[in-house]
């Protein structure tokens, strides 16, 4: 089984080609410029909300500081600081179609390799 991700946007155009020129990530047209972006494993986990349920966004790194200084020289601007967290390091951008995302280094033992 596989794992399709929808990423609502008000401006998809510039948010795909965010995530083809600056995350370098591949990708096919399914049609008319609808680019489907194969992404990189990936883990899931299901948090407890006190508020209504939702998804969030994150992309891993195995050195959230190397990781941050190639993005920033394409352009890409954090919303964030970096914090510490119990589970990894963490950051934050916003995608041009204005989504935030996160960007974290995790402490935590991996399901999958980065």
């Amino acid at each position: 089984m596989g794992t399709h991700i929808i990423v609502f946007s008000t401006t998809p155009e510039a948010d795909r080609a965010f995530f083809a020129d600056v995350l370098d990530h591949p990708y096919v047209d399914a049609g008319g410029g609808w680019l489907i972006f194969k992404l990189p494993p990936a883990e899931l986990a299901a948090h407890p909300s006190e508020g209504p349920a939702g998804q969030s966004l994150y992309f891993m790194c195995d050195d959230l500081q190397a990781t941050m200084s190639d993005l920033q020289a394409k352009g890409v601007e954090f919303t964030d600081g970096v914090s510490e967290e119990r589970w990894g390091r963490l950051t934050r951008f916003q995608l041009p179609g204005g989504s935030e995302v996160g960007l974290y280094e995790p402490h935590h033992p991996l399901a999958i390799e980065l």
